[in-house]
């Protein structure tokens, strides 16, 4: 049985096996990742990695040692076009038993709110109001689950009336109205309007690392502005509304920004996080897809969260989604990116890398 190893610590490890090897490794288990294709579950957890990372100030140098682990991440992806056997260096096994959105056993998208008053943010929760706590209010009374006068402040009424509403619907009960209770009570806005897109960039464009861009990637003053509160210093900035990724360096500058498909669910917590872990190629809860050199950011009650390439099912290989798809939420809790972008990633964020989600 051959060992299972994962980045958890050091940007360079020493490893018994020569670097040669360890690519032609990883490339069995990733065939065809290069290519994009239809939707797929993305939250794992890891069997290693502190609970806590410690904040990291990063130096000059991350600039050339990312840019060259960038490199090496872009020649293992672009390998992987002939190779037949499966491999896994780092398997994740998500316990939660999150809802499994394999197209082939779904049935269907579900249906945006395209009209009537929205909940207007991202999530509600206890101790929240205004005119989207009044909506939620004015929604729950008409499903039967609300009595009480609609004043716009989520008090403890409304959170009741909130947990009775998702156990009768057999959604997650916590008392937060996220995507899933909003879109079920239709008081969810029209997620489209809320997605930052730009201009694909022409043929050969490159960032600030001199990495080429993706199709949905940006850089510099063509990149988006960062979203507000998105933090200081050498970080990620993850934007769950718009659906972007922001790559900033420690004097400010926008490195590279680029679409992601984000969670379909409400696990992907606000706040300050910390790379924690890292794997070449992990394996998704449910033990159908491959996910490519996976960056992992967050613990939640529902599995560990982090970045990844997009999926490829265990059994053919076929990719999960299109790059057109990008910008939609289509994962269980991980960002999933284009491979361009996630070999980007790959050598920007070494693990201790702070993580804004906002």
């Amino acid at each position: 049985m051959r060992e299972v190893r994962e980045w958890s610590g050091e940007r360079h490890q020493s490893f018994d096996k020569p670097v040669e090897q360890r690519r032609r490794e990883f490339v069995l288990g990733v065939a065809t990742v290069a290519v994009l294709g239809a939707a797929a579950i993305g939250v794992v957890v890891t069997s290693g990695g502190d609970d806590a990372a410690d904040e990291t100030i990063v130096s000059s140098d991350q600039t050339a040692a990312g840019a060259e682990l960038v490199q090496d991440a872009r020649d293992i992806l672009a390998a992987t076009a002939n190779d037949d056997e499966p491999f896994v260096e780092m398997v994740d096994v998500e316990l939660a038993g999150i809802t499994d959105p394999d197209p082939e056993s779904s049935e269907g998208a579900i249906t945006r709110a395209d009209g009537g008053c929205t909940i207007g943010a991202l999530s509600l929760r206890l101790g929240a109001s205004g005119e989207g706590v009044e909506c939620l209010q004015g929604a729950l009374a008409e499903a039967g689950h609300y009595d009480g006068a609609i004043t716009g402040d989520f008090d403890q009424a409304t959170f009741d009336a909130v947990q009775s509403y998702q156990l009768a619907e057999d959604l997650f009960v916590d008392g937060v109205v996220g995507r899933e209770s909003a879109l079920a009570l239709e008081i969810w806005p029209d997620e489209e309007s809320l997605v930052v897109r730009t201009p694909a960039p022409p043929p050969g464009a490159t960032d600030l690392w001199g990495v080429e861009l993706s199709p949905v990637a940006s850089a510099g003053d063509d990149a988006p502005p960062l979203p507000d509160n998105s933090g200081t210093g050498y970080r990620v900035v993850y934007d769950r509304a718009g659906q972007r990724v922001w790559a900033v360096d420690g004097n400010e500058r926008i490195i590279r920004s680029w679409l992601v498909s984000g969670s379909t669910y409400s696990n992907e917590l606000p706040g300050t996080h910390y790379v924690y872990s890292r794997s070449e190629v992990s394996t998704a809860w449910n033990g159908k897809a491959y996910l490519p050199l996976m960056i992992r950011y967050l613990k939640t009650e529902r599995g560990n969260i982090g970045f990844h390439g997009i999926p490829t099912k265990v059994t053919t290989g076929e990719v999960y989604q299109t790059t057109e798809e990008l910008g939609t939420r289509l994962s269980g809790g991980c960002q999933r990116q284009h491979n361009t972008d996630a070999a980007f990633l790959w050598g920007f964020a070494d693990v201790g890398t702070k993580v804004v989600v906002t």
